[in-house]
């Protein structure tokens, strides 16, 4: 998958556009946080997504590495999590994907540590 289709994930993120970001995913799409149980399908990720949005005023990623093989993305993050009491924490972070033949994600998941941002 191109470098474009990363600019549009990390665009719909930090939007905090869960419906957006959830039609990304294909029918039976998983996205796995860390530790969670994982999210199948667009409308429970877009639901997920919606209430974890409302737990942070923002956040912005930075792309520091991407490695493309196939259909498979890895992507090594810097995220600024804004908080809504006003404290912005940074983590480090790693997304890897992978894009179905229909150009849709079917296996979505985020390696990090969540605790630092709503400590």
């Amino acid at each position: 998958m191109s470098r474009e289709f990363t600019k549009t994930v990390i665009a719909l993120i930090d939007a905090r556009d869960a419906a957006g970001f959830s039609r990304l995913f294909a029918e039976q799409g998983r996205l796995q946080f860390p530790n969670g149980d994982p999210l199948i399908g667009p409308a429970v990720i877009e639901a997920r997504l919606k209430g974890f949005f409302a737990a942070v005023k923002g956040l912005q990623h930075t792309v520091l590495n991407e490695w493309t093989e196939g259909s498979d993305t890895i992507a090594e993050l810097s995220v600024d999590y804004h908080g809504i009491y006003g404290r912005t924490i940074t983590i480090r972070a790693v997304s890897i994907w992978r894009i179905d033949g229909a150009g849709l994600i079917d296996s979505y998941r985020l390696y990090c540590d969540l605790a630092p941002v709503f400590l």
